[in-house]
């Protein structure tokens, strides 16, 4: 019978890992947030490493101008438009059949993000905009997951593992978040897919030390790098002076917003999503029925596809759109309430 661990002997010979570690992996939980760019390479690391489970969230779909740097999506799923989620977990189970994958085709908001979190030893960082990174940060430091911040931007990027209780989170790090519209996006100041794959090995090498239990291993230092320039710097992790709302004060302002419906404009799409919240299950064979009349609409197992005021829309299962040819909210909300409902 061949040993079910042989597919890992090159990481078991390291110097403190062994087949102790392996087995320790094997029992880990893993929930990636994200499963574009930096999502897509971690969740491939970690499916190759062996860790135990996996639980991928993600609202999007895949398109044409992810294959540069989102590692597991081919023409295929940008041609069918798979949920990310859905086409990376597929791709994953072809990698590691040994492994348990849970896929999420889903919003991360007030209303889910609590629940995909729950159970997870570590909490990997795959999002695309800072809202979700600073409600992680939120559920992470109210029930206690550790987990490790990751963003990239043209060629630079940055990283840092926080474990609650012990060292500095987001809201400590980077203060307030930043209003909307106040950063660049990846629209105007472009991504360079290697960036991208440095700071998602660092993302998961950190994981991988939280995950075997060598803590006193990490780096505790916000990681910066451009790969463009070869400069690599690290900023030790202190906190500031003064009380945080998040970890000292216990204030999860995020986590507690009222319900209602929301919108985010998506980095460097010139769309904006449309939220119904709490969320709602639509029937898309009637949904498409119903608009067949305006033009051609497409519909698979997870969304539905139609052209509409020049605008594309993508329509999920969940009740959520994506409104592409807008960056106004308003806009996008009306539209959404004229084609698919208030």
């Amino acid at each position: 019978m061949v040993d079910r661990f042989e597919r890992y002997s090159r990481q078991m010979v390291l110097p403190g890992w062994g087949r102790a570690a392996q087995e320790r992996l094997a029992g880990r939980s893993v929930a990636v947030i994200g499963c574009g760019a930096l999502g897509s390479h971690i969740a491939g690391h970690l499916a190759r490493a062996g860790v135990g489970r996996l639980v991928l969230a993600d609202r999007d779909f895949v398109e044409w101008h992810n294959l540069p740097r989102q590692s597991l999506y081919d023409e295929a799923d940008a041609r069918d438009g798979i949920p990310k989620a859905v086409a990376a977990a597929r791709r994953l189970r072809q990698i590691n059949s040994q492994i348990e994958i849970e896929e999420h085709v889903v919003d991360v908001n007030a209303d889910t993000v609590e629940g995909l979190v729950k159970g997870a030893d570590l909490v990997l960082d795959g999002a695309d905009n800072f809202e979700v990174r600073y409600l992680l940060n939120e559920a992470c430091v109210k029930h206690g997951i550790p987990w490790v911040y990751g963003g990239v931007l043209g060629t630079y990027g940055l990283t840092a593992a926080i474990l609650p209780g012990e060292t500095p989170c987001l809201r400590c790090l980077l203060g307030p978040m930043p209003p909307p519209g106040s950063m660049p996006t990846c629209e105007t100041a472009g991504v360079l897919g290697p960036a991208v794959a440095v700071i998602a090995a660092l993302e998961t090498t950190e994981g991988f030390k939280i995950l075997l239990d060598r803590k006193e291993e990490l780096l505790r230092s916000l990681v910066m790098v451009d790969i463009w320039s070869g400069d690599f710097e690290r900023a030790e992790t202190r906190k500031a002076k003064g009380s945080c709302p998040v970890c000292d004060e216990r204030r999860f302002e995020m986590l507690e917003a009222e319900q209602g419906s929301m919108t985010s404009v998506l980095c460097g799409r010139s769309a904006v999503q449309v939220s119904p919240r709490p969320a709602r299950s639509l029937e898309l064979e009637t949904l498409a029925r119903r608009l067949e009349e305006l033009g051609p609409v497409e519909v698979n197992d997870y969304l539905l596809r139609l052209q509409a005021e020049g605008k594309e829309f993508t329509v999920f299962r969940d009740g959520r759109a994506i409104i592409k040819g807008t960056d106004d909210p308003s806009q996008a909300r009306a539209l959404y309430a004229r084609y698919i409902g208030a």
